[in-house]
């Protein structure tokens, strides 16, 4: 069995093996080979550790599907009377009906005359993140750069501007690693409502303008009988996806490509996938830089192909239970996906999630091995409302002060100990939890010196109690910190726990980090020794 066989069987293991496979994937990637369409293949390939570093990205999830304000698949609930949340009634009230003004009208009253991605990577450099991914186009077939393949894109219509590439650049300036994310594979099916026309009412029978032949371009020819599922059966769209995507990715070379699903149309996708990859260890020789981010959707048939280890799993608004042996991201989202004027917290009634709702998100995935990749929300115009101006401003002091327990952090023995736990799977829309002072979050260093204790609720005295670092625990605790504070604090370790009594918290800190130091306190090096003792 050769290493990349174990390292496969490793990863189809579960339980004991998990940390095993954790400090494997650290391990370089061989470029002696290139990557091709098999599954046997693209399963070689390894996540490198700068995702497993950075821990934190941001996501500008933005385009013309802004403009109405109205939330997520505007562009084709505007088609369907029929679909729950009104986008239809709306669309009619506010722009006249479908068959005369349609989704091309919208595209072309998308000016974004206010983005400016300097100042806004600015803000999100300093809020954290490590990475910063940008739509490059969502189910609406319209491409946010420069694409060889689809007039209907962002340089020809609407702003007249390469966002891509606008993003791009402003990203790596400040050192940051550039990903894009494609819809791209769903939208063949996803736009046939454009096709159809009223069923009731004085407009009965009137097509839509997704009807007319002048704009199949961008609203797709019709789809054959019986093709409806997530990614279409048409061979010819499977071709037509590839060809913008190997565009996309040769052009800006991103570090990261996200699919919205798991790879679609057979080999057609895999070999799109086994290019990315070759593409870049083309750049740099020696060992993948490269992710992938995919979605098991295996128990939706039509939703593409799925393999552990071929690509780094996503859980849209979801998360996992536990510590996952491979990493993985989380996707979601400080509000609705796209700019929605109506949209609230259906637990708090705010028109964004929280600061505090973030770094609670952010310490519960990356305990157990994840990322987060945050949807940060703009106006139609490319600007941010004051509420998320504050909040990416909340963000950045609490990274400047306890960056530490999550940058460049692994999981330690277990993610965490408290009565409050995530709900599971991908779309759980489970994602507000009553967090209190017991609920903690763990990581270590990767030296194993250090681990990091998380409270996700504020404190209501003087003192804190882990119970999964008494004495029973193991190792030799030599200090512990109140990340932010100048002092060692006082502690105690016996069987019931460690307790340490803490200073006055200022009000408006959001989630308090202690920092545990010592010997043989980590569970294992990223290099697979045992930790310093």
């Amino acid at each position: 069995m050769t290493s990349l066989d174990l390292l496969a069987a490793l990863r189809r293991g579960a339980g004991v093996f998990g940390l095993l496979v954790c400090a494997l994937q650290s391990a370089p990637a061989s470029a002696a080979e290139p990557f091709t369409a098999s599954w046997e293949s693209l399963e070689t390939s390894q996540c490198p550790d700068w995702f497993r570093d950075a821990k934190f990205g941001i996501w500008a999830h933005w385009g013309p599907q802004s403009v109405p304000m109205y939330g997520d698949w505007y562009a084709r609930r505007m088609y369907e009377p029929e679909a729950k949340g009104g986008a239809y009634d709306y669309h009619l009230r506010t722009y006249g009906h479908p068959s005369k003004f349609g989704y091309k009208d919208i595209i072309a009253r998308w000016r974004a005359e206010k983005f400016d991605p300097e100042r806004l990577m600015d803000l999100y450099q300093a809020a954290g993140a490590r990475y910063f991914v940008s739509l490059a186009v969502h189910h609406d077939n319209f491409d946010l750069w420069n694409s060889k393949h689809q007039p209907w894109n962002a340089v020809r219509m609407g702003p007249r501007r390469d966002i891509v590439g606008a993003w791009a650049a402003a990203a790596r300036r400040r050192g940051l690693k550039f990903g894009v994310s494609e819809h791209l594979g769903a939208s063949f099916t996803w736009f046939q409502p454009s096709h159809g026309s009223d069923r009731t009412g004085p407009q009965a029978g009137v097509p839509y303008d997704g009807a007319n032949p002048e704009w199949q371009a961008l609203y797709h020819r019709p789809a054959a009988a019986g093709d409806t599922s997530w990614y279409s059966v048409d061979e010819a769209w499977a071709k037509a996806w590839s060809a913008r995507i190997t565009d996309l990715v040769d052009q800006y070379q991103p570090d990261l490509l996200y699919s919205d699903g798991a790879i679609p149309f057979g080999e057609t996708g895999r070999a799109l996938v086994a290019h990315f990859y070759n593409a870049a260890l083309a750049r740099q020789p020696g060992s993948l830089q490269a992710v992938y981010t995919l979605k098991d959707l295996r128990t939706k048939p039509g939703h593409g192909d799925y393999r552990e280890g071929v690509g780094v799993q996503d859980m849209e608004r979801g998360r996992l239970a536990e510590i996952n042996a491979l990493p993985w991201q989380t996707d979601t989202s400080i509000s609705d996906w796209f700019y929605n004027q109506n949209w609230k917290n259906k637990d708090t009634g705010t028109k964004y999630r929280s600061a505090r709702w973030v770094v609670q998100t952010l310490a519960d995935v990356v305990s157990k091995n994840g990322n987060l990749l945050l949807n940060i929300i703009q106006r139609p115009d490319g600007a941010l409302d004051p509420e998320v101006e504050q909040l990416l401003a909340d963000l950045a002091r609490w990274m400047k002060v306890n960056g530490e327990a999550i940058h460049g952090t692994r999981p330690w023995r277990i993610f965490g100990e408290g009565p409050v736990r995530s709900a599971e799977g991908p779309r759980s829309r489970v994602e507000d939890f009553a967090f209190s002072a017991q609920d903690f979050r763990f990581t270590q260093s990767k030296d194993g010196r250090a681990v990091y204790a998380i409270a996700l609720g504020r404190p209501t005295g003087s003192e804190l109690q882990i119970r999964a670092l008494g004495a029973g625990a193991g190792g030799k605790i030599e200090t512990v910190e109140l990340l932010g504070s100048a002092a060692s604090l006082h502690f105690k370790r016996d069987s019931d726990g460690l307790r340490a009594t803490l200073p006055a918290i200022p009000a408006d800190v959001l989630v308090i980090a202690l920092k545990i130091s010592g010997t043989g306190l980590g569970l294992a090096r990223p290099d697979g020794a045992a930790p310093a003792r």
